[in-house]
Order: structure tokens, then sequence, then C-alpha cells
């Protein structure tokens, strides 16, 4: 019990942190990546589970926590190039993780490297002192090509292709111990380690100074929630329904079948084809935009999205209660737990793009208006 209670407490903190990215984007989405990075030996130092399962309920979390920092662009990215340009981003590393879970071929992820994660840090780093719009669309370039060529590829080829652990390369290739040595003992044996450790560190600090110093006045106080910054946000549009066939429900499809798809792979127990998932999260995806639609003709309005979520929940159960008992007139198997999970997950996932849909709507359009004149 004591295994099943620290596996739940880590999947709750790795499902729920991500939330807080809405609000409060760069603390709750570096503590999703320091989690991403924790979770796995936690479970190797405080339960006996079995993780030959590992990698791909990892990658799937980090899609997950990955999209909802997506969507949050739809809320709190201001300048419609910038949104843009993580919308391309996101979607060319969601379609290389979909192809290597079907393939996998690991050079995938390097020619799709995850540079959107990187650049959404990077932007929300701006946004702590200044208002993000400072940012020249060469800018923005840059820093994308930057991250990517720098930062991920290498990081890409370390982690996917070379398969090299961190920690064994320190103790065997810069220390010189075994990998069975602990670290207090490796680093006693190497002082010259914290002499090195130490000049980082001061590096880093002048490199931050002096960063700090070249950089332009801010414009605000710094703070974590990007709600009390005085411009940088659009969040007083009004939701409203998409039209039931268009570019918002095409892309409302795609995200939420190639993120259930990854999940898939992951999830034990569910054995559907890619295109059995196409085909049931594009019928989910339609019935809820059809809701919508008639909800927004009887000019029904949500007070918050959590009543928002859970009318949508209920809407999306029924739903997956009639395809079960269909497929329980069939000889396929259904396994009812994985499909509560993608309910909640998808209901999730569409709620909160029809939330911010309008707010993403609004500044594309102000790009197009720019653009054309």
């Amino acid at each position: 019990m004591s295994d099943e209670l620290i596996f739940a407490v880590v999947v709750g903190a790795r499902l729920g942190i991500p939330l807080l990215i809405f609000r409060f984007p760069l603390p709750a989405i570096l503590a999703s990546l320091v989690l991403d990075a924790a979770d796995q030996t936690i479970f190797q130092n405080n339960t006996d589970l079995n993780l030959d399962n590992y990698q791909g309920y990892d990658k799937a979390l980090d899609i997950y926590y990955l999209s909802i920092a997506y969507l949050s662009t739809f809320r709190n990215w201001a300048d419609p190039f910038a949104a843009r340009t993580a919308q391309v981003l996101w979607y060319y590393r969601l379609l290389g993780v979909v192809l290597f879970e079907m393939t996998h071929e690991r050079w995938l992820l390097i020619v799709f490297p995850n540079t959107f994660e990187y650049f959404f840090i990077c932007y929300e780093v701006v946004r702590l002192a200044w208002n993000p719009a400072r940012l020249g669309h060469r800018q923005v370039i840059g820093l994308a090509a930057a991250i990517w060529i720098f930062i991920k590829l290498p990081q890409e080829w370390w982690l996917h292709v070379a398969q090299l652990d961190f920690t064994d390369f320190m103790k065997e290739d810069v220390f010189g111990v075994s990998v069975e040595t602990s670290w207090g003992e490796a680093i006693s044996e190497n002082l010259w380690f914290l002499a090195l450790l130490l000049a980082l560190v001061v590096g880093v600090v002048v490199i931050i100074r002096t960063a700090t110093g070249a950089a332009p006045r801010p414009d605000w106080s710094v703070h974590i929630d990007v709600d009390a910054h005085p411009v940088g946000t659009r969040t007083g549009a009004t939701p409203t329904a998409a039209a039931l066939f268009g570019w918002d429900l095409l892309e409302k499809a795609v995200l939420t079948t190639m993120v259930s798809i990854i999940f898939a792979q992951a999830l034990p127990g569910t054995d559907a084809s890619p295109l059995q998932i196409t085909v049931a999260v594009v019928f989910l995806v339609v019935c809820n935009s059809a809701a919508s639609q008639w909800l927004a003709h009887r000019r029904h309005s949500w007070n918050s999205t959590i009543s928002e979520f859970v009318a949508m929940v209920a809407v999306n159960v029924g739903i997956a209660l009639v395809y079960i008992a269909f497929l329980r007139g069939s000889d396929d198997p259904v396994n009812e737990r994985a499909m509560v999970f993608f309910v909640l997950l998808l209901t999730l996932m569409i709620t909160m793009f029809d939330r911010y849909r309008p707010i993403r709507v609004a500044g594309f359009d102000r790009l197009a208006v720019s653009a054309a004149t």
C-alpha cells in the first residue's frame, strides 16, 4: 500500500501542478520539470514498483504538462507572433513524439526536438519584469533558433541517441569511480570539483548581473502571477462557441488525438490502434462542439471554468457510456478505467481550449490585420 500511495501522490502531483501554469506559468512549469526529473529516483529509492514501463508513462505525462503550457499561451500571451511561434514549435514536437511512439525510432526525437518547452520558459522569464511585447520578431525567432541548435539538439542526442545516464557519466567519466560509489565519497576524492562548482556559480552570478544591468528598465515589479501584470495578458474575452466545422475544431481534434495516441501507449490494457483512437476522439470532439453550439444558440454562458468542466464531464461520460454499451455488444474488450481517464483528460483539454480560444483568436486576428497593413 505504501508503494501505491507514493505512486498516487507523485502521479497526482504530475497531473495537478501543471494546472497552475495558467496563473503561475514560470514556477509551475519549473516545478513540473523538476518533478519529471525526480520521479524515477523517488520510485527507485522508496518503492519496489516495476519500472519497465516507466519511459512510456514519463513521456505521456511530459506531453500532458506541455499541452497545458501550450493552452496557457491562449490566455496569457498577448503577442500574437510569439504565440504563433510557440504553436509551430509545439505541434512540431508533438508530431515527432507520435511518430516515435508508433515506430520507436529514437532519431526522430532529434529531428523533432522539444524546443517549445525552453522557449516557453524563456518567454515567461522575460515576463517577470518586462512586457514580452518588447521582443521583436527577429528576437523571437532568434531565441527559438538558439534554443533549438545550442540546447535541445545536444540534449536530445544525449538522452535519446547516446542514451547516457548523467549519474553514471559523472561518476565513471568525470570522477573516475564506479557507479556504486556514493556521491559523498566520489566528491571527497575529487575536491577540484568543488572549486569548479564554485567558479561556475560565480560565473552564473556575473552573467546574470551583467545581463540585468544591460537590460532595459523593468516595466513592472517582479511577480510570478501573470494576472498581477497591468498588460501582457488578454483575459477579458467572453468564451464563445467555435464554428461546428472550422480551423479551431480541426486544431482541437488534432491536439486531443495526438495526446490520446501518446497516452494510449503508456496506459496498461489500452491496445486500440491509432485509427481507432482517432475515430473515437474526433467523435467526442465533434459531439462537444455540437453541444457548445446548442448552448450558445440558447444564449447560455459559463460562470467559471470549473462549472464548464463539470458540465462537459457529464456530457462526455454519457457519450462514453453509449460507446461502452455499443462495444459490449461486440467482441471487443473495454478497459473501463482507461476510458474514464481518457474522458477526464480530454474534457480538461477541450474545456481549456474552448475557454481561452476567443483570446487567442483575437490576438491572431490582430496579427492578420497588422500584416495586411
